[in-house]
């Protein structure tokens, strides 16, 4: 009996491994979707606060998760190195502007760990990057450049481009002097266009 149930268990454990491996073969992004595996869920916890969030501020669910992928792997509770807490890492000044913008007088910033609320500043700040953009072709990297590294250095590295009002999303990321903020670009829009190109989760 008990070499029975042994030999059970080794089958079902090979027909696992088996489907696991062909899952991995056929997704288009194998690493996303190991981590995806090992995060138990997580990876799509937030995903009707993201899409709540981002009909109230004009943007695409999709662009929002791949910067919350990228910002805390979907931790509500991480904080940075220089204090950004959440999902989407907000700072304080940033959440500030938003509470003054949208009159929340009884912010404070430990309200950050709050997934909705975290959600709402930061969705907020993206809009609010990508509206300033918004004449360029492709707006989303210097929306992102500015999340990452204030819209004072993208003016810089728009100045560096000696392109002016003409610098592409291309001309910006190569002026990016940044290289942590450049993968930061680079590695967001790649997930976005994945998570555009991918079955809904």
């Amino acid at each position: 009996m008990f070499g029975f149930l042994k030999r059970l268990i080794l089958v079902f454990l090979l027909a696992l491994a088996a489907a696991a491996s062909l899952a991995l073969w056929r997704s288009p992004d194998p690493l996303y979707t190991l981590e995806s595996w090992r995060a138990l869920g997580r990876f799509s916890d937030y995903d009707s606060l993201i899409a709540d969030l981002g009909a109230k501020h004009g943007l695409d669910p999709k662009l929002i998760k791949a910067l919350v992928w990228r910002e805390s792997a979907f931790h509500p509770d991480k904080v940075g190195a220089a204090g950004e807490r959440g999902l989407m890492q907000v700072g304080e000044g940033a959440a500030a502007d938003w509470a003054k913008a949208e009159k929340v007088e009884t912010f404070v910033p430990t309200d950050l760990f709050d997934p909705r609320t975290n959600l709402d500043v930061g969705t907020w700040y993206l809009a609010r990057a990508l509206a300033r953009w918004k004449t360029k072709r492709d707006p989303i990297p210097f929306a992102l450049a500015e999340y990452n590294a204030g819209r004072t250095r993208v003016d810089r590295w728009i100045a560096a481009t000696d392109l002016g009002e003409k610098a592409s999303a291309d001309d910006l990321i190569a002026a990016i002097d940044f290289p942590t903020t450049r993968r930061y670009v680079q590695d967001i829009v790649r997930r976005y266009h994945h998570f555009q190109g991918a079955r809904e989760r």
